[in-house]
């Protein structure tokens, strides 16, 4: 059943496809192109439905309809309300250990004042080496 409501909806998806390429647009004319429209209605002039837009209704109808038939189709067969972890096979569970996370302290910067002289520090004196 499912393979062949499969079938049915590609045809007909294609068919939709063909079927509004196929069609002119509302203003297609030469005054369309320069906004000029036929009528003093709201949304231009408003022909007879032709055999395309007939076309074209009943194939977008058969699409909905094949669409949500595919949807409940395959929402039957895989399982009402079945999630991964439902599906997963059941084992010895892994505990995991986790640590709380240390805040690192980025090291202190020295911040150059302004307008102040530094003087490098002197070296320290060295003791004077003791002969045996």
């Amino acid at each position: 059943m499912v393979i062949f409501l499969t079938i049915v909806h590609v045809l007909v998806c294609i068919f939709l496809i063909i079927v509004v390429l196929l069609q002119s647009g509302k203003a297609a004319d030469l005054a369309g192109a320069f906004g000029g429209m036929g009528s003093q209605t709201a949304f231009g002039p408003r022909g007879s439905a032709t055999l395309l837009s007939k076309a074209t209704t009943v194939a977008a109808a058969l699409f909905m309809i094949t669409s949500l038939s595919l949807a409940i189709l395959a929402s039957r067969t895989s399982g009402a309300g079945s999630t991964v972890l439902e599906r997963a096979k059941p084992g010895k569970p892994v505990p995991v250990q986790t640590q709380p996370v240390q805040p690192q302290t980025p090291p202190p910067v020295p911040m150059p004042q302004l307008g102040v002289k530094t003087v490098p520090a002197p070296a320290p004196a060295q003791a004077p080496a003791q002969k045996k």
